[in-house]
């Protein structure tokens, strides 16, 4: 049987060292929980699991269902795919080619630590598309070290945020401090004036947006509960926000989480 081919088939093939794209069947255990523990989710969400050598997928959130008004759990990565507004298309295939140019720069071997995330529209189940935020981790290597497994989050941000600011974002997990981020917009007068963060005022607004406390953060990043406050009292002040609620919103627009 021909295998069923999408858009992101040729730019993941550009990369054969890093990509298992011979078929084969993955059965790698994955802990839902740590992984989405590692990524950012302000609204309702769903997340699903990817076979890279023949891009099937599992493992959802039931919620993928309600959200985009399925009968049915989508079996291939193309199906997801059609839900992207047409017109974002083109970026999802600029962001995963840039995101794998990146990963090429860091080192393939440090994929399983890196975080990818961007935006963009999807279709709901009421008709209408919505802005969405979507994340990736690299979940699984073969015996030759490429990667046969990863695992995406979709969250809907369309209460935050209307407008796709077309950044895209590499971070580290799992001990890793690493950020990188692109805007890939078409339009040259499309643009969001960073506000220079520091690395760790970029670590502490990751802790923010994924609900912590200032007084957890400061147990998790061995930091006194003083010295996370002013860090986040600084970055309100860099983003020009009145209050955390606001500072997420900003957050997303500047493609910090």
């Amino acid at each position: 049987m021909k295998p069923i081919r999408h858009v992101l088939n040729k730019v993941w093939e550009k990369y054969p060292q890093a990509m298992e794209n011979k078929h084969k069947e993955v059965n790698v255990p994955i802990n839902i929980g740590a992984l989405v523990s590692e990524m950012f989710a302000v609204g309702e969400f769903y997340y699903y699991v990817i076979n890279i050598t023949d891009s099937t997928i599992s493992n959802f959130h039931s919620n993928i269902l309600s959200i985009h008004g399925l009968s049915a759990f989508p079996k291939h990565l193309s199906e997801i795919i059609a839900l992207i507004h047409p017109d974002d298309v083109s970026f999802v295939i600029d962001a995963e080619n840039w995101t794998l140019v990146k990963l090429a720069e860091i080192g393939f071997e440090h994929q399983l630590n890196i975080k990818s995330g961007y935006c963009f529209r999807m279709k709901t189940a009421d008709g209408t598309y919505r802005l969405f935020h979507h994340q990736a981790i690299h979940t699984a290597k073969d015996e030759n070290g490429k990667l046969v497994q990863s695992a995406n989050i979709h969250t809907d941000i369309s209460h935050l945020s209307s407008q796709n600011n077309h950044i895209v974002t590499l971070s580290g997990i799992g001990g890793r401090s690493d950020f990188y981020q692109i805007q890939l917009s078409a339009d040259p007068c499309f643009t969001y004036p960073s506000p220079n963060l520091t690395r760790r005022e970029i670590e502490i607004l990751k802790f923010l947006g994924q609900g912590y406390t200032c007084k957890e953060i400061a147990s998790h990043l061995f930091l006194s509960y003083h010295t996370v406050r002013s860090h986040h009292k600084n970055i309100l002040k860099k983003t020009e926000c009145n209050n955390t609620a606001g500072l997420i919103k900003k957050a997303i627009e500047y493609g910090y989480l």
